[in-house]
């Protein structure tokens, strides 16, 4: 989501032609997050509003968990909009 968050605001002072389709897939991403977590119970719609963080040390669970899964989940969407921005500018060369 902070990515997200960082590309619409980047997006908003750019020209970069590619940039929407980044911003509408990590806000595709996140959206399809928040849907997960809900249905699995982990987000709750009472405080402390994620279920990690009612017991011991569930700020460290929940940390680990953003670093090693939504931080790569993240560079990878990155990655392929990437290749796809390229090879799209490339096309877009020789046409």
């Amino acid at each position: 989501m902070v990515q997200a968050i960082v590309t619409t605001a980047i997006r908003r002072h750019s020209s970069n032609r590619y940039l929407p389709t980044l911003e509408t897939m990590l806000w595709g991403g996140t959206i399809m997050l928040i849907v997960d977590h809900i249905i699995n119970g982990e987000i709750t719609w009472t405080f402390p509003f994620f279920t990690a963080l009612t017991q011991t040390g569930g700020w460290g669970i929940m940390l680990r968990e953003m670093l090693t899964v939504g931080v790569p989940m993240s560079l990878v969407i990155t990655a392929v909009w990437g290749i796809w921005a390229l090879v799209k500018s490339r096309r877009s060369i020789t046409a």
